[in-house]
């Protein structure tokens, strides 16, 4: 079996939420566990969070995560933003499928490059969701 690279997102209460938003961008199967179905944490208020969720979509992205435990660092830490330094990023050459997930992405969101004809020649924008996740979308070789 290879080895894969998948994004794991950290929340502090909001992964369900989260991952169910990224579900209906994506597409795919929803897989979740809360801490106490893990029997994860003695704190009855995390009863209900998630400990671990995996999307998995028909185009092949597998993405996961988690909310942090109380027990951690505060939530400016964990909880994703747009100044964290990291972006996900999307790409191909499905100009429906990819300008989609911008569309779905952006509702709730801030876009900050709009989706638009790059110095390089792919359309390319990026946006923070309303979970405050950086994403990228460059579809390759389209005109704006």
């Amino acid at each position: 079996m290879p080895s894969n690279m998948n994004p794991y997102l950290n929340f502090r209460d909001n992964a369900a939420q989260a991952m169910a938003f990224y579900r209906d961008v994506f597409g795919g199967t929803l897989e979740s566990s809360t801490f106490a179905e893990m029997n994860m944490s003695d704190d009855p208020s995390e009863a209900n969070k998630i400990m671990h969720s995996t999307l998995t979509t028909d185009s092949g992205f597998v993405l996961m995560a988690a909310d942090t435990p109380n027990s951690m660092a505060g939530p400016e830490s964990v909880a994703p933003d747009s100044s964290n330094g990291y972006a996900i990023a999307l790409s191909g050459d499905n100009s429906d499928e990819l300008r989609g997930y911008w569309d779905k992405l952006l509702d709730g969101g801030q876009m900050t490059l709009p989706l638009e004809k790059a110095p390089w020649g792919d359309v390319f924008g990026m946006v923070t969701d309303r979970f405050g996740t950086s994403w990228m979308i460059s579809i390759e070789g389209e005109d704006s």
